[in-house]
């Protein structure tokens, strides 16, 4: 029998995970500690961030004699007291979280991992409402080996947390997953909804900006082309022009701004920064931030493209301009997406022009009521709370111990 190139390289991963399971079938001699509980973030490699950083404070609040680890591949993110990081390797992953009571993901679990009878795996995923198609619903473009992975995660977790109906009826495809789910809201989005102005002070602070300076943040989402691409913000690569950006906001709305670019993590991850020179000094590079939500809550307008941020955004009901120019291109690649761009109540624009035109056009009035009708038709639940939803969820399983 012929096999493929693809078929080849699935072999090889399954061979491999087969080897590396061997270190969670050997950790098993080590009994379970009924009051552990492992997070884990886009598989290690972003630091205190995202659904599991709100779960994992909540639970400090609440309870002191838990053992909360943090797996993480970079070793020098910082962690608040109460919270032990474990460098994310094979030998510590295997034992930390075979030794778990409770394990939580905003993310996949690689081939190897096995879960033992009794542990509870919570996932929260990384993304609720989104633009762009993932797992089934990116047809040709979702791998094979991407299928397996997502099963072989997907057959181990006990409860998906959701925020909406629309959520839990896209799962099967999106999340590929059928098990239970429970409408909570996202953990992420209560510190948009609670804790903003912390946010926006502890940003401005942090980057030597006035109390009453303006953001826009930049956030375009991944693509698969750019993992060995150079992103520049000089060249304006695949990039607005910035500065006739930051013109168009001072005209529009007044007031002194700055540009914070945020490039998605994985292109961070792989070490593909902006290139930001003297000339741009309005701009600041926040893509090494942790946590996404710290800084979306520290802005006040959102640009980005397909990204699943906009509705995060949203939530608060901050203005968000989706720059398109890619469409045609970017709908090849992804295989379409899960909306009609017309039917989302954000500001879309294809080019340069187009984008500042909508900026000078846009009403706030007019974008509040249809960004309210939105949410209300889709019946979100984000209100500031999931994060003690999801914790009582854990504390439920854990019981008394």
């Amino acid at each position: 029998m012929h096999l493929t190139k693809e078929d080849r390289y699935i072999r090889r991963r399954l061979r491999q995970a087969r080897k590396q399971a061997r270190e969670f079938y050997y950790c098993r001699k080590y009994p379970i500690n009924p009051k552990k509980i492992v997070f884990t973030t886009i598989e290690g490699t972003t630091g205190f961030s995202c659904n599991p950083k709100y779960i994992a404070l909540e639970l400090l609040r609440r309870r002191q004699n838990l053992d909360l680890v943090w797996l993480v591949d970079d070793m020098s993110k910082e962690f608040p007291a109460g919270i032990r990081k474990v460098k994310n390797t094979l030998k510590n992953r295997a034992y930390e979280l075979s030794t778990a009571a409770v394990w939580v993901d905003n993310s996949r679990k690689q081939l190897e991992c096995r879960k033992r009878p009794g542990q509870f795996y919570l996932q929260t995923w990384h993304a609720s409402l989104h633009i762009k198609p993932t797992g089934l619903d990116r047809g040709a473009s979702f791998s094979k080996i991407a299928n397996l992975v997502s099963c072989h995660d997907s057959n181990m977790v006990n409860i998906l947390i959701t925020n909406s109906p629309w959520m839990e009826k896209n799962a099967p495809r999106n999340v590929v997953y059928t098990g239970q789910t429970c409408r909570t809201g996202s953990p992420r989005v209560d510190v948009l909804l609670k804790d903003r102005q912390a946010c926006r002070e502890k940003f401005r602070t942090k980057y030597g900006l006035s109390a009453d300076s303006k953001l826009l943040l930049y956030a375009p989402t991944f693509r698969n082309g750019s993992q060995g691409t150079k992103r520049s913000v000089d060249k304006q690569n695949k990039m607005p022009d910035f500065f006739r950006l930051k013109d168009s906001l001072i005209k529009k709305f007044g007031g002194n701004w700055t540009i914070v670019l945020r490039l998605h993590p994985q292109l961070t991850a792989r070490h593909i920064e902006a290139s930001i020179s003297e000339k741009s000094s309005f701009i600041i590079d926040a893509s090494k931030e942790d946590d996404m939500s710290e800084v979306l809550g520290a802005c006040d307008i959102l640009l980005t493209d397909y990204s699943a941020m906009s509705f995060d955004a949203a939530y608060m009901h901050l203005p968000v301009f989706l720059y398109v120019d890619d469409l045609r291109e970017y709908i090849a690649e992804r295989g379409g997406l899960m909306w009609n761009l017309e039917d989302l109540p954000f500001i879309k624009a294809k080019n340069d022009d187009a984008l500042f035109s909508a900026i000078s056009q846009f009403n706030a009035e007019l974008y509040e009521k249809d960004v309210s009708k939105f949410l209300s038709d889709l019946e979100i639940l984000e209100d500031g709370n999931a994060s003690k939803r999801v914790a009582d969820i854990i504390e439920l399983h854990m019981g008394s111990r």
